[in-house]
């Protein structure tokens, strides 16, 4: 199956901007892809009419994606930071309208990096909180024709939701209501016993994947077994794209954020340019 293939632009520069958007967009363009992951991490920070002028220049399609940045939590925090996050997602999702991407996908249920010990009831009533949090902005999704992916993240970046059968849980009848489940290969491969049976598991919830190598480089000479990750995404009928994720070691609070402390390839254009003929060869 042939499908687009993406990559962020987090892995030159961050944050996204009006001024830098339009020569990032062009260079992805250059190198071959067909997709752009745009992260949106502060409401403004780049434009609607900006986007569409450069990706219509680009000939790339669009996908949002968020950041759960310090402030931003939807368990176990007071009413003005939920507020405050709910109005966040309602930018992204109205971002992501405005501009054609079907998808705004993150981790949204509690701050990168925030975790806490939980008891099995414990853990129960912060789902139940995630999904009545969570549901004014799924509606508003849904009425955009937006879907949220909620992404699972691995154990050192949250305690809340790091596994496919976690998110199922913690989302429930939310899915399919503006809402599925967004994933990266990354974390799978610290987080599940099988990628395979993770990604059968998410099955038609699955809306969007994210791809790097084990080490959180260009995906291709890895551990990784992408035939059967690639076979496995036909098996369950995803015909959304494989978008590489990954970060400069260069910019600060990224750095520290997604804990990238040396370079992954020798160049961020290198890196971009290997992963894509990788995922072309498959």
């Amino acid at each position: 199956m042939e499908r687009l293939t993406g990559i962020s632009t987090w892995v030159w520069e961050s944050p996204l901007t009006d001024s830098n958007l339009p020569g990032l967009l062009a260079k992805i363009a250059t190198i071959g892809f067909d997709a752009v992951e745009l992260p949106l991490e502060n409401e403004g920070d780049f434009t609607s009419a900006a986007v569409v002028e450069s990706l219509e220049r680009n000939g790339l399609k669009p996908f949002v994606v968020g950041a759960m940045a310090p402030g931003r939590d939807l368990v176990a925090a007071d009413q003005a930071a939920v507020e405050r996050t709910q109005a966040y997602l309602s930018a992204c999702i109205t971002m992501a309208s405005s501009i054609g991407s079907p998808t705004v996908c993150g981790p949204f249920y509690s701050r990168t990096g925030r975790v806490w010990r939980m008891s099995r009831e414990q853990r129960r009533d912060a789902y139940a909180e995630l999904r009545r949090n969570l549901q004014p902005v799924a509606a508003l999704a849904q009425e955009a024709g937006v879907v949220l992916g909620i992404e699972p993240l691995n154990r050192y970046e949250t305690s809340l939701i790091n596994t496919v059968d976690q998110a199922l849980e913690a989302l429930g009848p939310l899915l399919g209501n503006g809402v599925g489940i967004a994933l990266d290969s990354y974390h799978l491969h610290i987080e599940e016993r099988s990628v395979a049976a993770a990604v059968r598991t998410a099955g038609e919830h699955l809306v969007h994947v994210q791809v790097c190598g084990n080490d959180r480089g260009a995906p291709g000479g890895d551990q990784t077994d992408w035939k059967g990750f690639l076979q496995v995404l036909n098996e369950v009928g995803y015909t959304g794209p494989l978008n590489i994720e990954s970060f400069t070691v260069d910019n600060a609070a990224i750095a520290v954020a997604a804990s990238i402390w040396r370079p992954l390839a020798p160049s961020q254009d290198e890196l971009a340019e290997s992963g894509l003929a990788f995922l072309r060869s498959l």
